[in-house]
């Protein structure tokens, strides 16, 4: 049968190695392992203090970005209705002067 070919990593040096073989080991349901000993537990993670300060800036950046947003969506939605306003004059001048070309033959 066809076995592939594991590929070799470089090295630094630029000899290439061959990856290590790992064999298989059996547990013999005998041998009592050792318990683990206990480990330390880690010390709780620093956790920052809202001030009065900070949470004035934080509701003023948030303030200020609903604004700019707002502000941006509002020109998007009015640039679109000027441009429908503008497509619908045109589009009745049009209707007009075909129909008045039309009444002239």
């Amino acid at each position: 049968m066809l076995r592939p070919k594991i590929p070799t990593m470089p090295t630094p040096t630029g000899l290439v190695t061959r990856p290590a073989v790992v064999e298989r080991t059996t547990v013999s349901p005998n041998v009592e392992t050792p318990l683990a000993a206990p480990s330390t537990p880690t010390p709780p993670r620093p956790t920052g203090q809202l001030t009065p300060g900070t949470a004035l800036a934080l509701v003023g950046g948030g303030t200020a970005v609903v604004l700019v947003l707002g502000a941006v969506l509002v020109s998007l939605l009015l640039a679109v209705a000027i441009t429908g306003a503008s497509v619908a004059v045109c589009a009745v001048v049009l209707r007009s002067l075909l129909a008045s070309e039309a009444k002239r033959r």
